[in-house]
């Protein structure tokens, strides 16, 4: 019996290390080939390879939440890994490992559009979830049959499967239309079993080793088992044979979008460069496969007393026949494979510079009978990549052991990469780890030919020595008029026009030299500063409103649109001045001045441009001194009553002149009234 706790034991716990992607970082490569088959057959067309032979490759995957391993105590010579690995068990721990070989597989293009590949391919999944660690720790630490023990396990499930795939993919262009490029593709895969064994239940054991008789160990248990092995796996396990009949079919499917913001032409075909963003989904691994004359049963585990003989040497298999409850059988196994679903963006940064998302997740329910399921992740990969070397750099989240950050290259037929390394360099508890390498011999596209360098092939070009549109089967437009718009664009294609009339002349109708389509007086003739209309003449004296200074007042043409001052209106300005009168002595204004302030201030608002001079004269009387300031005064009080009253400032000057320029003789009364005056005067 000690040899069934060891076998169920070994089964539980031998997948301690899971993952689900392979080939982490090397598949966002567009320099894949036929690896594409790994993931989404639909990347196989429009590769940059003419034919991709792989050799051998091979990518090995483990991730667990259970045991971690830090690096530097891996690699001391006295590494033990049941005392220096660190344990993290819960009730619910999982484990999981993979292993993917792609053996000699194949993939070329058939046609511009169309490719296919063959290929082979060996693969081992091993799926354990919801294993209680505590468990799992007890009975794998130091387990003793003479020391008590307690063994829960509820609702575990367990699966390993291998199997070999001889897969046929095609792929092909479905839309290639502008900025729009799509493509398909699917792998159908004969399967041949090479083993499975799987095991679900609920399991509780209370183990006391003293027992209540000499040599008679106490042994409960309960709950029920199911537990099914395929017939290669009875016996020696180290001499495996095929299973006569185990096989079953599979397949895969994806699609490919591609945003190429320049149409991708001006590219030869599989250059890389042509997309800005690319979006992959798939889905993989749908199928099953059958194994004949299998053993699977369900068992009601119930025993009470079992010796400690027995305890130590029944096997796994006759503990369950001999002590436990037999309840159904089933001949055949039909284990599932890890269908699971893709998604993965690229993103061409600049020529040569990407950076992918991808995600992997399980289409298969975990708690499905004897399936074999992938884990969840997502990673981030940024890369360089070109004809001959590429460089990865992932970085991600594993649903088991969380981050993860591994690098990885192609140089020319060689690929090696990790998507863990460097995480498992800086962590002291790595609980994933991956490593990949793989060999193959590329054959590149050669370059096409294209002589006139329109971005078709000659092969494809109508005229392959003078460039055209892909539109016109590389041949130039025709343009009969020579007007620079082709005949297919233009509405008058035996007349000369303009690209912007669509290939149609312009006309002029009010002939002003402006043409009707800029033209915005199209039947009033203009000149071109005024966009063909004719300059606006408000006051209609002749002088256009832009160069008008009075443009409400008409005048003439030397006075710049505005009046100009007659020797009359000079005369009436001063008949005005002559009558302005004062106080004695004084430079206060009479009242019957106002009268003739605001004449004189009216005629001079008539001449909005008009300068004048204002020169204040007086009499004789008094001192000469004070004449002379007197007419100071005076003159600057009609100035000031000018400006007042609206008359701009700079049109006027004011001068005093006193008793110097008499009019008439002093000696008289009517005499000084004369020469008591303001004179005005025009300034040119």
């Amino acid at each position: 019996m000690k040899k069934y706790i060891f076998l169920l034991t070994a089964f539980l716990g031998s997948s301690f290390f899971t993952y689900s992607q392979s080939y982490i970082g090397f598949l966002s490569d567009n320099y894949k080939g036929v690896h594409g088959v790994v993931s989404n057959p639909a990347t196989l067309v429009d590769s940059p390879y003419k034919a991709d032979i792989n050799l051998a490759s091979l990518s090995a995957l483990g991730d667990n939440d259970y045991y971690g391993i830090s690096l530097s105590n891996l690699l001391k010579s006295d590494f033990d890994f049941e005392r220096d690995a660190i344990t993290s068990p819960s009730d619910a721990n999982s484990y999981i490992v993979t292993a993917d070989v792609l053996g000699p597989s194949f993939m070329f293009n058939i046609k511009p559009k169309h490719t296919i590949a063959v290929f082979t391919r060996a693969r081992l999944f091993a799926n354990v979830n919801n294993i209680n660690g505590e468990l799992f720790e007890t009975v794998t630490n130091d387990f003793d049959a003479d020391n008590d023990f307690v063994v829960n396990a509820n609702d575990f499930f367990g699966t390993t499967h291998g199997w070999g795939e001889l897969g046929l993919s095609y792929a092909t262009v479905l839309m290639d239309k502008g900025n729009h490029f799509l493509t398909g593709g699917v792998s159908v895969k004969y399967l041949q079993g090479l083993g499975n064994a799987y095991g679900e239940g609920t399991v509780d054991i209370n183990y006391d080793a003293d027992g209540t008789a000499p040599n008679i160990a106490s042994f409960d248990s309960s709950g029920s088992l199911t537990y099914g092995r395929s017939s290669n796996l009875a016996g020696d396990l180290e001499n495996i044979e095929l299973v006569e009949g185990s096989t079953g079919f599979g397949a895969d499917i994806g699609f490919s979008y591609e945003y190429r913001p320049d149409g991708g032409e001006g590219n030869i075909q599989g250059d890389p460069t042509r997309y800005k963003l690319k979006v992959g989904l798939s889905v993989t691994d749908i199928g099953s496969i059958s194994y004949k004359n299998s053993n699977q049963a369900l068992y009601n585990l119930t025993g009470v007393d079992i010796s400690e003989t027995d305890f130590e040497n029944l096997s796994f298999e006759d503990a369950l026949r001999d002590i436990y409850t037999f309840q159904e059988a089933d001949e055949d196994l039909d284990p599932r494979l890890p269908t699971a679903g893709h998604v993965t963006i690229d993103y061409n940064i600049i020529p040569s510079v990407y950076i992918n998302a991808n995600a992997d997740f399980s289409l298969v329910k975990a708690a499905s009978r004897n399936s074999s399921s992938v884990a969840t992740n997502a990673f981030i990969t940024p890369r360089y990549e070109s004809k001959w070397f590429s460089f990865y750099m992932p970085v991600g989240y594993k649903e088991y052991s969380g981050f993860s950050w591994g690098t990885g290259f192609r140089v020319g037929p060689l690929f090696v990469g990790s998507g863990s390394v460097l995480s498992n360099i800086i962590n002291d508890e790595s609980q994933g780890v991956d490593v990949y390498a793989g060999l193959k011999v590329p054959i590149y596209r050669g370059k096409p030919r294209d002589k006139d360098g329109d971005g078709i092939l000659d092969k494809e070009d109508a005229c392959p020595d003078t460039p055209g549109p892909i539109e016109n089967e590389g041949c130039p437009w025709p343009d009969r008029d020579e007007d620079g718009v082709y005949d297919k664009d233009d509405k008058c294609p035996d007349e000369g026009g303009r690209k912007d009339n669509e290939g149609c002349p312009i006309v002029d109708k009010d002939g002003d030299g402006v043409n009707d389509d800029v033209d915005i007086c199209p039947d009033n003739a203009g000149p071109v500063e005024n966009n063909g209309c004719p300059w606006p003449d408000s006051d209609g004296d002749g002088v256009f409103d832009k160069d008008d200074e009075c443009p409400d007042t008409a005048g003439t043409v030397a006075g710049k649109g505005c009046p100009e001052v007659t020797e009359a209106v000079v005369a009436k300005l001063n008949e005005y001045g002559k009558t302005i009168l004062f106080a004695p002595d004084k430079a206060d204004f009479k009242n019957e001045s106002f009268t003739i302030l605001q004449e004189m201030t009216a005629v001079m608002k008539q001449y909005p441009n008009a300068r004048f001079r204002l020169e204040g004269h007086t009499d004789s009387r008094g001192e000469e001194k004070m004449n002379q300031r007197l007419s100071e005064l005076r003159v600057n009080a009609v100035r000031d009553y000018l400006i007042k009253n609206g008359i701009d400032a700079s049109r006027l000057e004011a001068v005093g002149l006193g008793e110097k320029y008499p009019v008439a003789t002093n000696m008289y009364m009517a005499g000084r009234a004369k020469n008591r005056r303001v004179e005005i005067k025009l300034i040119n």
